[in-house]
Parts: C-alpha cells; structure tokens; sequence
C-alpha cells in the first residue's frame, strides 16, 4: 500500500526534515522497511515492530555514523539479549577484549539512543499519520 508521509522542518537539524508513521502489517514488515531505508545511507531512523502472538518484537535504528542496530524487543518492551550473546560478551570480556559494560550497552544499542534521542520528539503542530495494512 502507498504511503504518503508528511515531511515537516526538523527541530534538533536545522535545514533537515523529519517524518513519523504507525503501521499495522504483517510480522516481518519492520525489517523490510529498515532493509530499504539504508540504502539511503545519509538518513537517521529508528523502526519498531512491537511483538505480538507468537513473535517478539524487533527494534531497528540507523545513523550515518554508527550503521545499524537491531535488537528483539519483548510484549513489555524491553530489549532482549539472546543467551549467546550475552556468553560471548563475558567470554571476551574475560579474555580483556572488551570491557563487559560497554558490550552489554552496545547490544543494548545505547550509542543509537544517545545519536537519535533529540532526533525524536515532532516539532510543534507535526503530525503523526496512521497506516493500515491487511494483515
């Protein structure tokens, strides 16, 4: 289905735009949408899919900067960070190749945050538009 977004001046980059949209499709549908707008390469953007019956939920963010992040987001929201993730971080931290709190914020994809936070909030008066999608 086509989506027509509205552009609105960006607060937090003067001489940038910004454009926010909900969705309802398919599980699956974050990760296509994060697959195509990095073939842009010079845009910030953070897509999240929230979990639903059967599937967890994914967080996507892309900065020019830093390349991307992905994470499964559990029903509370929270980032989950798989078993084996989290043993080859310690595994490397023992070895003194990481330091663990630094891992454990990258997998937790604490520098997107911190690139995208002011990037977040709509200036005043922009909108918020609704996509629907048979599911």
């Amino acid at each position: 289905m086509p989506v027509d977004l509205t552009w609105t001046p960006q607060p937090a980059a003067p001489g940038h735009v910004r454009a926010q949209a909900e969705w309802e499709a398919r599980v699956g549908t974050a990760a296509a949408i994060t697959s195509s707008l990095m073939g842009w390469q010079r845009i910030r953007f953070e897509i999240t899919e929230d979990a639903s019956p059967g599937a967890d939920g994914t967080r996507h963010a892309y900065t020019p900067s830093l390349g991307a992040f992905t994470a499964v987001v559990g029903a509370n929201g929270d980032i989950l960070i798989p078993e084996d993730r989290l043993r080859s971080a310690m595994l490397m931290a023992r070895q003194g190749r990481v330091v663990l709190e630094e891992e454990l914020d990258r997998l937790l994809g604490k520098q997107w945050d911190a690139e995208l936070e002011s990037f977040r909030y709509a200036g005043e008066g922009a909108p918020v538009r609704w996509l629907h999608a048979a599911v």
